[in-house]
This record gives structure tokens, C-alpha cells and sequence, in this order.
């Protein structure tokens, strides 16, 4: 379980692609301070189990199963990524409760700054997570806890929804350098996927 909240700004330090999926290494400091092997940690809001660790980086094993369903599968060694450790009890909840389990990938359709120095971002949603996705309500982009500012239906049947994100948020992200075209993995509010799943389960 996680936040939201991402506490680390890393990069990808290789990608060894392999029969089954690829072994990413990661170079961190702040998230392997006391991690140990078999730890869990969500990359760009996918949760990934530790399996290595070294000297300022850490290794985990994606199955194809989370490279075609994510955007791990494209990263690069040098591209960041967003770095949060597992929530542990007793901490804050300064986001909202996160399962590092992607729902689908989204793309930014616009990168727009505000006078008043914020950024509005837009992303396109697949029609899997449209309804989810509703103004004042939360959805983790790239592991982000954000709140979305506004949401409008697509012909498609997929939503375009729009935060809104201060400098801070620009600087210690990977938001801070998408751009129109690029691909975010996404994560509705498991809240409203339970709430759903107990109204529709018939007895």
C-alpha cells in the first residue's frame, strides 16, 4: 500500500531484457535506506519487488505481464522515474491510499502554464478507467497523487482529465518533463473500483 506521495526522484541505471520480461536496476539513495531483498517499492506507480541491491541502486524483475501494461516496458537507462516506498502504519496519509497496481496507461495530451504559476496537465484515459475518474476526486499518475480539476467524456468512450501542479510537484517528479504525446501510468481511486464492484455483485 502506498500514498502517493513520491519521495524519490530516480534513474534507470540499466535494462536487461530477458526471456519472461527485463531486470531494471535503479540508482536511488533515499528509498534503499532500509530497504532489504524481498521489499516492495512502486516505480512510477507500479509496485515492484526488490530483488538486488548495491551501492546506490537497486534491482527489481518486471514480468511481460507488467511491461505491456505499463510504461516500464519503454523505459531507458538516464529516464527518471518516480521512487515511493511502501506506507507503514502509523505514517501519514498526505496522498490517498495508493495499491501500486496500474490500471491502464494514459497520454498527455497538453502541458499548459498558469499565471499564477502552476502547470495544467491533461491526460487522455482509456475507456477501462472513464468512469473513475470524476473533478475533486484522486487518481495516481506515474505513482503522483493528484487531484483532478477537470474531467469531460470522449467520443470514444475514454475521459480527458486535467490537475493542476505546482512548481514543487514539477521539480521532484517525473511531471515536471512530460510532455503531449507522452505515455503515464494510471491508477483510478480503489475506493470507488470497491464501491463499484459491492453495487453490480449480484447475490
Amino acid at each position: 500500500m502506498f500514498t502517493g506521495i513520491v519521495e524519490e526522484l530516480g534513474r534507470v541505471r540499466a535494462v536487461a531484457h530477458r526471456a519472461g520480461g527485463a531486470r531494471l536496476e535503479l540508482a536511488c539513495t533515499t528509498v534503499i535506506d532500509d530497504a532489504g531483498v524481498g521489499d516492495s517499492i512502486a516505480v512510477n506507480g507500479c509496485c515492484l519487488t526488490v530483488v538486488e541491491l548495491g551501492d546506490g541502486w537497486w534491482a527489481a524483475d518486471a514480468q511481460i505481464e507488467t511491461l505491456d501494461r505499463t510504461t516500464l516496458g519503454a523505459l531507458a537507462p538516464g529516464d527518471p522515474v518516480n521512487l515511493e516506498r511502501p506506507l507503514r502504519m502509523g505514517d501519514r496519509l498526505g496522498g490517498h491510499l495508493v495499491l501500486g497496481h496500474v490500471d491502464g496507461v494514459g497520454e498527455v495530451t497538453a502541458v499548459t502554464p498558469e499565471p499564477d504559476g502552476s502547470t495544467r496537465v491533461t491526460v487522455r484515459a482509456p475507456a477501462a478507467l472513464a468512469r473513475y475518474l470524476v473533478k475533486k476526486g484522486s487518481v495516481t499518475v506515474d505513482g503522483a497523487s493528484l487531484t483532478i480539476t477537470t474531467v469531460g467524456d470522449l467520443a470514444d468512450g475514454g475521459a480527458e482529465f486535467g490537475v493542476a501542479l505546482i512548481p514543487h510537484t514539477l521539480a521532484v517528479t517525473t511531471l515536471g518533463v512530460r510532455r503531449p504525446g507522452d505515455r503515464v501510468n494510471l491508477e483510478a481511486d480503489m475506493i470507488a473500483k470497491h464501491v463499484e464492484r459491492l453495487l453490480v455483485t449480484k447475490e
